[in-house]
């Protein structure tokens, strides 16, 4: 579609921009239309156009929403110099997505890509405020893009399309990453039924999630399209309706003609249909029959909607300097606004003056909502910019984490009161950690434990055998061997108020998909203002010491990943009573205040029993009763009256550094406390001061690796509470990636270098 714009570069313009050249193009198009209106204006009811599936009504509103969007891009361009707007990329050329805002419901979470200023103004339409009327998609927008404290979506910490009433789920501009969630979503939706789970939307709900052609290349993207696909093969319902904003080019990289619909359009299990997004009275229908197909049949769809893109990528990128000049005029030509104001005049609706005066009138409504936002108070300290990043509340915490499930409940998951795993004698950490997991899933009819093999098998280490017998397919089931989709499904479930416990079989596999994670999962509480979060239990089979199934993927100490997550809870066990009471507290920090945790369950103490010598026992633990849980961040301490030396570690360095005390205290007659931090993220940085401040020599253990591990962190925290003097040694992984068989215990710390520390000291 393309239209006739006079002139498009007459003199007085060419020292013009593009955005207002594109300004003057809207003006100039309508002033100059001399085309034949119909006869009467139709009514509310009418087709706009004959032969349209959008009535009068509609149209009109849906352009009203359009021109929002449009003048929220030209008052942002003109107001980023004068630093009021801190925000350019903009939706000029998508304002078609209003169309998916208007057949979709306020209640149909959705995951938008940053062009969608047109679907939120018309999303506003859905809910009325307190007065009856709609709700003022203007101030709100205009707030979030002068980074006001007042924004209601991320109070002022980043320019994101959100909205808590109307289910926008707020996204920052990553790169397709939001697709694996929305997927997830979905599926939620479906699961929490079958499970009995109050949903937080209505039961027939389906997921929007919106992004660019260019983006759907990205290995996120196709990670759920083929996860997508394999729900619909299964006949597994997963209501997902992905909207492909097709503007042919991604920052200054075109997509080639053509290759959206070649390679979507007979993609098997993802339903495609195609809308054009630059006619609003020729693409409604279209785009009613994808919505309509994906509520009804609870498929994934694959709406491909043909849009453009003026005014370039941002404000920062010049068109001029490397499009050329013909090619920027021909796609100003086909600007969506001017086809849709030629819709307005054709049907009669508006004459010249009311388009030209509801454009102006929509002009100063933007400029002065922008206006008011600039006076209103921006985040000014640190403490306000990271309130809503890691809430914590210790008293409700505690409570949840020592809350018990009904006797009864315990009794069915264990088969029987004298399977009490209270009542059993010591055991290792496996069995620990799996008697807490049924603890867990009596306790919360909502938990989902799901990944590779979780299920029949019950993990590659057993740890989690029986729990799918006990409760059921739908509760705790195998997932594609994709770790970006497994944690992806977790924040989906996560959304629709589920507990979800996902497993990464492997630390070395979380790296394929940190970024659910990194960029989604834990940043959502601080980008929606504390208002959505992604409440889980990430569980990870993790470090290295594993003999006979080793080599980097199955022997990975590589931590630093976790810890340079803002807001993520780390905790590392190394016994399993530990596991069992930290596992709990890791739940309730979930539960309470929607926290995103981590376990990292270290491989090579799955099954260890003893400490010292063959038959001990010294490392097999009692299960400890269900109101005993964890405080986040408490230590174990051994020998707390020992002072003569300290040694600071945790997973598989406290049985090695409690090896090594043994040695060293017969060797040079010292008395050796050694503190298992247990919290990797956040350290607690009080407790390491002080037992430093009570010891005469330090010792830190850190399996991680010597540029990337725990034990600088340790280290800073000693020279930053005051102790840099004391006398350190820090024991640490070599920073190259394990190798196989015998080879991998040359690369990690022993317990020999740990007695050879001592010495030095």
């Amino acid at each position: 579609m393309s239209v006739t714009v006079p002139n498009p570069i007459p003199a007085r313009m060419r020292g013009l921009n593009r955005a207002e050249i594109c300004d003057v193009n809207f003006g100039e198009f309508v002033g100059a239309w001399n085309g034949r209106p119909a006869q009467g204006p139709p009514f509310d009811v009418d087709p706009v156009l004959p032969g349209s599936e959008l009535d009068a009504r509609g149209f009109r509103e849906l352009f009203e929403s359009q021109l929002i969007s449009r003048h929220l891009d030209l008052m942002a361009r003109v107001l980023r110099v004068q630093n009021k707007v801190f925000y350019t990329i903009g939706s000029s050329g998508h304002e078609g997505n209003a169309m998916v805002a208007r057949l979709t419901r306020h209640t149909d979470p959705a995951f938008l890509h940053y062009r969608s200023g047109a679907f939120m103004a018309e999303r506003f339409r859905k809910l009325p405020g307190e007065d009856g009327r709609p709700r003022d998609p203007v101030m709100d927008s205009a707030l979030s893009f002068a980074a006001s404290r007042d924004d209601p979506a991320s109070g002022g910490r980043h320019k994101v399309w959100g909205s808590k009433p109307l289910w926008v789920l707020p996204q920052t501009s990553t790169i397709a990453s939001h697709l694996p969630k929305a997927l997830g979503t979905a599926v939620a939706i479906e699961q929490a039924q079958r499970i009995g789970h109050a949903l937080p939307v209505p039961g027939d709900s389906i997921v929007v999630c919106s992004f660019g052609d260019a983006s759907s290349n990205h290995a996120t993207a196709q990670t759920a399209f083929n996860a997508a696909a394999w729900t619909a093969y299964q006949k597994l319902p997963a209501p997902v309706l992905f909207v492909c904003e097709d503007n042919g080019i991604g920052i200054s990289v075109k997509t080639p003609d053509g290759w959206i619909a070649r390679n979507f359009a007979a993609r098997p299990d993802l339903d495609y249909f195609a809308a054009d997004g630059l006619d609003l009275a020729a693409g409604y229908g279209d785009v009613q029959r994808a919505v309509a197909h994906c509520r009804r049949t609870r498929r994934p769809t694959f709406l491909h909607l043909r849009t453009t893109r003026i005014m370039g990528h941002a404000g920062t990128d010049f068109e001029i300097e490397w499009r050329p000049l013909a090619e920027l005029c021909a796609v100003e030509a086909g600007d969506p606004l001017l086809r849709s104001a030629a819709i307005a005049l054709e049907s009669g609706l508006m004459t010249r003056d009311e388009v030209i005066g509801l454009y102006e009138s929509t002009r100063a409504r933007c400029f002065a909502a922008a206006e008011e936002a600039d006076r209103r108070p921006r985040l000014t300290t640190l403490v306000d910019v990271m309130a809503p990043l890691a809430p914590y509340s210790p008293a409700q915490v505690q409570a949840e984490a020592t809350r018990s499930a009904a006797a009864d409940a315990r009794t069915a998951a264990f088969g029987g009161h004298d399977r009490l795993p209270e009542l059993q004698p010591p055991r290792h950490l496996a069995v620990q950690i799996n008697a807490a997991l049924h603890d867990l899933f009596a306790k919360y009819p909502e938990a989902l434990l799901f990944g590779e093999d979780v299920a029949q098998k019950g993990g590659v280490y057993t740890v989690t055998k029986g729990l799918q017998k006990a409760f059921g397919p739908r509760r705790v089931f195998n997932t594609l061997l994709d770790e970006t989709v497994i944690l992806g499904l977790a924040q989906g479930y996560a959304n629709m108020g589920l507990l979800p416990l996902p497993e990464i079989q492997y630390l070395a596999y979380f790296h394929n998909a940190g970024d659910q994670i990194r960029g989604e999962a834990a940043s959502l509480q601080f980008f929606s203002n504390g208002q959505y979060r992604n409440p889980m239990v990430l569980r990870i089979a993790s470090l290295g010491y594993q003999r006979g199934f080793g080599g980097h993927f199955h022997n990975d100490n590589s931590v630093a990943a976790l810890r340079d997550i803002p807001g993520l809870v780390v905790g590392c066990p190394s016994r399993g009573d530990d596991a069992a009471m930290m596992l709990r507290t890791l739940a309730a920090l979930a539960k309470v205040d929607g926290r995103v945790c981590a376990l990292l369950e270290p491989i090579a103490l799955y099954m260890t029993k003893d400490l010292y010598a063959p038959g001990d026992g010294g490392w097999s633990t009692p299960y400890p009763a269900p109101d005993q849980a964890l405080v986040l961040g408490e230590e174990r301490v051994y020998a707390p009256e020992s002072t003569d030396c300290l040694i600071l570690t945790f997973g598989n360095g406290v049985p090695m550094g409690l090896r090594a005390a043994r040695t060293i205290e017969a060797r040079r007659g010292w008395r050796v406390r050694v503190v298992d931090l247990r919290w990797l993220l956040p350290l607690n940085e009080g407790a390491i001061a002080r037992h430093v401040a009570e010891c005469d020599r330090v010792i830190v253990v850190d399996e991680g690796r010597r540029s990337a591990g725990v034990g600088e962190g340790i280290i800073t925290a000693i020279a930053e509470a005051g102790f840099g003097d004391r006398p350190l040694r820090r024991v640490v992984g070599a920073d190259t990636f394990t190798p196989l068989a015998g080879a991998a215990f040359l690369v990690i710390p022993s317990e020999d270098d740990i007695v050879a520390a001592a010495d030095a000291l």
